[in-house]
């Protein structure tokens, strides 16, 4: 049987949050996640193996001067490079993103589609990078699962997967769809301060009663 309290979970981490993250978000504001598809797009394509911190930096320089699909599409490779410099392996990122945006204008009309196998099918982009395009582009339910909610989710014990793949199947299956718009923002905040890969702060968590690893890993070092 199911120990979590979905709904409670969400609520509990909204308070502890707020806002929680999402791709290109500040670190330091508490912006909303009211971005348009394009943006969400490239900048979960930038956020890919780098910091926050990063992605913001180089997804704003970025959007300065290149913030249609067609202009991104047109620019020149090496002044690509260069903007996104920070996120790093801006080499294969530059690349990535202007072919996805010449996608969008010449197949899509510089519409962003909302279908994840369409997504799915553009360079450089996984279920994640789909799934948080609906989401926080789209504003329709989706599960993006990275590292963040893959590791916390086993360690709540709601999934017992390998892979982040399973562990969206999973999360689809059993928590309610009117929550999953929150679930990325949320757990991924929540990976970040409390649920660290190393050395969770088990001390300080709002989620302890429903925890498998607080109860059979922390309480017996403890």
């Amino acid at each position: 049987m199911d120990k979590v309290n979905y709904g409670e979970m969400v609520k509990r981490l909204k308070e502890e949050f707020q806002i929680g993250a999402f791709p290109g978000k500040d670190p330091a504001s508490q912006e909303i996640p009211s971005r348009s598809p394009f943006k969400v797009l490239i900048s979960t394509i930038l956020s890919q193996r780098t910091k926050d911190v990063n992605t913001h930096k180089a997804s704003e320089a970025l959007f300065d001067k290149y913030p249609t699909p067609e202009q991104l599409a047109e620019a020149d490779l090496e002044k690509v490079k260069k903007l996104i410099k920070p996120a790093g392996f801006y080499n294969v990122k530059a690349e990535r993103v202007k072919e996805v945006a010449r996608i969008i204008h010449e197949e899509y009309n510089d519409e962003v589609p909302e279908d994840l196998n369409k997504l799915l099918d553009m360079p450089g982009v996984g279920r994640k990078t789909g799934n948080c395009v609906l989401v926080y582009g789209f504003a329709e339910p989706a599960v993006p699962v990275d590292t963040h909610v893959h590791r916390i989710s086993n360690r709540l014990g709601i999934a017992d997967t390998k892979n982040p793949d399973d562990t969206e199947k999973v999360l689809q299956e059993k928590i309610p769809k009117e929550y999953w718009i929150e679930i990325n923002r949320l757990m991924v905040e929540f990976g970040k301060n409390i649920c660290k890969p190393r050395r969770p702060k088990c001390q300080i968590c709002p989620l302890t009663d429903m925890c498998e690893y607080f109860k059979e890993v922390y309480l017996n070092e403890n």
